[in-house]
């Protein structure tokens, strides 16, 4: 082990620990859909909203939990959100109509996970190894929280069926509220000289005048989209399809899985490669993957196989985002400019979660979102094709 990631082990086990807790728990909220809506009478659409809710929130409060973990440290702001996640959670257990569900999984949850999630988390990891080693250190970090997805969803399975959907709720706030003591492992330092110190408007202006920046970031609300409508959906999709909730359940465990591998296969390349055409190659990917999934019939062995695959891309897309942004910019302000990057994500998100549960409602299918899924790939490789990796004038100055 060198010497870096010596120092950086303990920072590295907190923020992968505090990924794990915060995104294994997230992904399951899918299984939820149907036993909440059965026993409450809601259509689709009513815990679709609560979801799309809470990715909207996330992404809004996202840049403000990034500006204060960049300018005061990302140990108060993990604090604050594990706080806000475990309080949603609980409150989320015990809602009974659909505006005590929009406050619970929505908002507070929603707030809870930008504290606790890959802005701030990623901000921190890369800003405390070497440049060289940014790309890997942040597919590491993301993989953890991919782990999580694949360890925790069974369980959350199995606390349902055992304990009932309030209950399972509960004991999932209980568990993350074990996010706060761990937010004292992330010790924010730095390894580069980042040039002339900006102020929050300074940093703003410079991304935002970027067409680079937009461009990232457009792309990345495709990913949002993908995602959430996947993770709420999915479940549900396979039910109607006459297949057990086991087979969902499993499917997204898989994602979860193979998302490990796929999020640190690109956290490697994304240091040899350019992360822009990677992005480009990922997204085309997506969209072979969506069509060849809708377009055979569904069984538990086609699910399985698009579980495997789609996980090798669920979140492949993020070191390769927020790296090449790190890149761009530098990480001094990366938790910030990434949390503005992730807005657009999180409003891909609220589509995705909600016009899947609107179009189902309306047409009794889900097949037109798949195919509006398949068509925002081929945007998303169009939009990140022409980005160019490189950094501003003011690093280039300050490395000169």
């Amino acid at each position: 082990m060198t010497s870096v990631w010596r120092k950086s082990f303990w920072l590295m086990l907190g923020a992968s620990l505090v990924l794990f807790l915060s995104l294994g728990i997230r992904h399951g909220f899918g299984l939820f859909l149907s036993p909440m809506s059965n026993e409450f009478g809601w259509g689709r659409e009513v815990f679709a909203f609560a979801m799309a809710l809470q990715n909207l929130a996330w992404g809004v409060a996202q840049p403000f939990a990034g500006a204060l973990a960049d300018r005061f440290g990302a140990r108060r702001t993990v604090v604050v959100g594990g706080f806000l996640y475990a309080a949603g959670l609980v409150s989320m257990g015990y809602a009974d109509s659909p505006l005590s569900l929009s406050i619970s999984a929505g908002l507070l949850i929603g707030i809870g996970l930008s504290g606790t999630s890959f802005s701030v988390i990623l901000g921190v990891v890369g800003r405390a190894v070497p440049v060289e080693k940014r790309s890997m250190a942040m597919g590491i970090a993301a993989a953890a929280g991919s782990f999580g997805q694949f360890a925790m969803l069974p369980g959350s399975l199995e606390l349902i069926e055992w304990l009932g959907w309030s209950a399972a709720l509960v004991v999932l706030g209980t568990m993350a509220a074990f996010i706060m003591p761990l937010a004292a492992m992330l010790k924010d330092r730095t390894h580069v000289s980042q040039g002339p110190e900006q102020t929050l408007s300074e940093a703003l202006r410079e991304a935002c005048s970027h067409s680079g920046f937009w461009l990232l970031a457009f792309g990345f609300f495709v990913c949002g989209f993908q995602v959430v409508f996947i993770g709420v959906h999915l479940p549900s999709y396979l039910v109607d399809e006459h297949l057990p909730v086991i087979v969902g359940t499993t499917v997204l465990a898989l994602v979860g899985l193979f998302n490990v591998f796929g999020t640190y296969i690109a956290g490697w390349l994304g240091g040899r490669y350019a992360k822009p055409r990677l992005l480009s190659a990922l997204y085309l990917a997506r969209a072979v993957v969506i069509a060849l999934f809708i377009a055979f019939p569904v069984s538990a062995w086609t699910a399985y196989l698009f579980g495997i695959f789609m996980g090798l891309l669920w979140l492949s897309t993020v070191p390769l985002t927020n790296g090449t942004v790190a890149t761009m910019f530098g990480v001094r302000n990366l938790s910030m400019l990434g949390g503005i990057v992730f807005l657009l994500h999180q409003v891909g998100s609220f589509l995705g979660g909600w016009l899947g549960g609107y179009l189902f409602d309306r047409t009794g299918s889900y097949d037109m979102v798949w195919h509006i899924a398949i068509l925002l790939s081929l945007v998303a490789a169009a939009l990140n094709w022409p980005v160019r990796e490189q950094p501003v004038a003011r690093l280039q100055g300050a490395q000169a």
